[in-house]
C-alpha cells in the first residue's frame, strides 16, 4: 500500500512567546516493513537552524532552533509518501530456543534488550502493578506459555474488554489504571500491552504513527501501538486498540522503550505559564496502484 500523508500541527499562544529548541518526530521510518519515498517538512516561523539526526533508538528526527523574535503561533506541516510492504505480520520463524515464556535469552541479547524489558511507566519505578501481573498470568495460562499465542490473547483481551476514548494530549495513564477502568486512548492501551509483555519477559517498545482507519469516516488521529522483539522475527507490531497484528495498514513514525521519546513534537517556550492551544489536520490518502 502507498499512502500520501498531510499532517499539520498548529500551536496558538495567548501572548507573544520566544520559542525554545523543538524536536520533531514526524518523519516516517524506512525499514523492512515500510519505505519512505518522500518527506517534506515546513515550519513557520522559519527556524534559524534545522538539524536531521538519528536518536538513541535509531529514529530519524529533526531538531530546530528559532530566532529570539517573539511569535503568537507555531505551525508544523509534514508531507510524506510512504509504501507499506508487510502484508503478512507472521512471515517469520522463531529461533529454536524460543518455545516458552519466559524466554531464556542468550547473555549478549539479554544485555541489549534491557531498556525494553524494564517497566514502562516512570511513576511506578519499575514495579509492575499487581493487577497487570494478574493479567499476565491469565494470558500465560490461556496460551500455555506459547509466546505468539500469548501475544494474540493479550491483544484480544485489551481490545475486547476495554472501551476506546479519544484523548489528544497528556502522558499515557499508568497501565494498572487503564486495566482497572477498562477504558483509555490508544497510547494507554499500548502502554498496558507493553507492561504485560514485560511481566511475561518479552521486550517491547512504544510506537507512534498513523493507521489507515475507517474509509467511511474521514476523521483521522495520530495512533500508537506496541512492538515486541521476537528472536527470529525481530520487532513485530501489535495494536490492542484494533485487536490486530500490525501489517501494511499502519505507518510507523518512531519507536522507543519509553513513550515520552516517541511524542511527535516536543519543545518549550518563554515565558512559561502562557496559555497555548494545539490544533491539527491529518489526511491519510491511499494511492491506488501505487501512483501519486
Amino acid at each position: 500500500m502507498q499512502y500520501l500523508i498531510h499532517h499539520t500541527t498548529t500551536y496558538q499562544y495567548g501572548e507573544a512567546v520566544r520559542l525554545q529548541p523543538h524536536v520533531i518526530r514526524l518523519r516516517p521510518r524506512s525499514d523492512g516493513s515500510q519505505w519512505l519515498h518522500k518527506f517534506d517538512l515546513t515550519i513557520a516561523p522559519t527556524p534559524l537552524q534545522v538539524s536531521s539526526v538519528v536518536d538513541l533508538d535509531g529514529n530519524a528526527i529533526v531538531k530546530v532552533w528559532f530566532a529570539p523574535e517573539p511569535t503568537r503561533s507555531l505551525a508544523i506541516q509534514a508531507v510524506s509518501l510512504v509504501e507499506t510492504i508487510r502484508t503478512n505480520p507472521f512471515d517469520y520463524l522463531l529461533e529454536g530456543w524460543v518455545t516458552q515464556l519466559p524466554i531464556d535469552y542468550p547473555a549478549g541479547l539479554f544485555t541489549q534488550l534491557q531498556p525494553y524489558l524494564t517497566g514502562q511507566h516512570p511513576s511506578l519505578a519499575g514495579v509492575i502493578d499487581p493487577l497487570v501481573m494478574q493479567l499476565a498470568q491469565d494470558v500465560w495460562l490461556m496460551a500455555d506459555g506459547n509466546p505468539v499465542m500469548c501475544l494474540s490473547h493479550l491483544n484480544q483481551q485489551i481490545y475486547q474488554q476495554c472501551g476506546y476514548q479519544v484523548r489528544e494530549t497528556g502522558e499515557p495513564l499508568p497501565p494498572g489504571i487503564t486495566w482497572r477502568q477498562k477504558a483509555g486512548s490508544c497510547r494507554d492501551f499500548a502502554v498496558l500491552f507493553m507492561e504485560v509483555c514485560r511481566a511475561l519477559g518479552l521486550a517491547t517498545r512504544f510506537v507512534s504513527g498513523y493507521q489507515d482507519g475507517d474509509p467511511d469516516n474521514p476523521e483521522r488521529h495520530l495512533h500508537a501501538w506496541a512492538e515486541v522483539y521476537l528472536p527470529g522475527g525481530g520487532w513485530r507490531g501489535y495494536d490492542p486498540t484494533q485487536g490486530l497484528a500490525v501489517s501494511d495498514r499502519h505507518i510507523a513514525l518512531v519507536a522507543s522503550a519509553f513513550s515520552q521519546y516517541a511524542a511527535p513534537v516536543t519543545g518549550a517556550f518563554n515565558p512559561a505559564g502562557i496559555s497555548s492551544d494545539m490544533t491539527y489536520h491529518l489526511s491519510i490518502q491511499p494511492i491506488a496502484g501505487g501512483q501519486e
